[in-house]
């Protein structure tokens, strides 16, 4: 009896300090995100003595073909893709599933749904006007390139940027960090400062084209659209993306998206080229091909 009581007193006291350890091992509680379903997190520190955020990551979310609420729905063209072009289910990204378009942009929104697939390059007037800049190959813009159905890699160094290259397109964007400068020209990708609030990369984005969209779902901008994205590391494997939408010449009030980014964790994982000129060539310029007899 006397030995089974001290085999079972010896077990938990080794199971105390085993607890007593791993907690003192743990990262020492940062700051989290309101609201998150994440417990508090301490990231390891780069280079530059912030919060490391270098890796792969991903977004599992279906928001590239709408970021509202959205039933499954057949693609295109059915009758010839079948399945293959159909949009699958998904719960929106906006914060109150609202997105508070003027009457005049809500009505534009639903046009160019109808004409995603529509492109006119005829003239300089028309070629942006109709059609899905992802179906065009052109670089998505911010934030829609981070949740795509295409991986992205931080990497940030010991000085004052840190780069974004995207697997879509081979895009890349530079983060300037604590820069005043405004953006020299618009751009597909705009022109992003960054600093850091905490653990918190906070990139404030300006100068973009009209042209990006959203999604597959005609959510659009104007040139005046201003981005304030964060990036907070919750684990060792998700950071938290949340991005605040702001443009009076579209909407009535600004709005917010958020999600969790997940990091790849496949061996040897890297990006990969998805190159996609080639797969576009048709749709733009096929009224233009020489033909036989022409």
């Amino acid at each position: 009896m006397h030995d089974r009581l001290r085999r079972v007193t010896m077990a938990v006291g080794s199971a105390a300090v085993f607890i007593v350890l791993w907690t003192a091992a743990m990262p020492i509680a940062a700051q989290t995100p309101a609201g998150s379903q994440f417990p508090p997190y301490k990231a390891p520190r780069a280079a530059d003595g912030h919060a490391d955020l270098n890796g792969i990551w991903q977004a599992l979310a279906t928001a590239n073909w709408d970021i509202q609420d959205h039933e499954a729905q057949a693609g295109p063209h059915p009758e010839i893709m079948g399945v293959y072009g159909a949009g699958p289910a998904g719960q929106g990204v906006v914060e109150g599933n609202d997105l508070p378009y003027q009457p005049w942009a809500l009505a534009k929104k639903r046009e160019n749904f109808e004409k995603r697939l529509i492109v006119d390059l005829s003239s300089d007037e028309k070629w942006h006007g109709t059609g899905d800049p992802e179906a065009k190959c052109y670089m998505p813009g911010v934030p829609r390139a981070t949740y795509m159905s295409f991986p992205f890699q931080i990497v940030q160094g010991p000085g004052n940027y840190i780069l974004i290259a995207y697997e879509y397109a081979s895009t890349t964007r530079t983060i300037r960090m604590n820069w005043k400068e405004e953006a020299p020209v618009e751009s597909w990708m705009g022109w992003s400062r960054g600093r850091w609030e905490g653990d918190t990369l906070v990139v404030d984005v300006t100068g973009f084209r009209a042209e990006t969209w959203f999604d597959r779902a005609g959510n659009f901008h104007s040139d005046a659209l201003h981005v304030v994205e964060r990036y907070t590391p919750v684990s060792p494997y998700h950071l938290l993306y949340e991005a605040t939408i702001e443009d009076p010449k579209v909407f009535t009030r600004p709005w917010k998206i958020s999600m969790p980014l997940y990091r790849r964790m496949e061996k040897n994982v890297q990006l990969v080229e998805f190159k996609c000129v080639p797969f576009t060539e048709d749709l733009l310029f096929g009224p233009f091909a020489k033909r036989p007899g022409r």
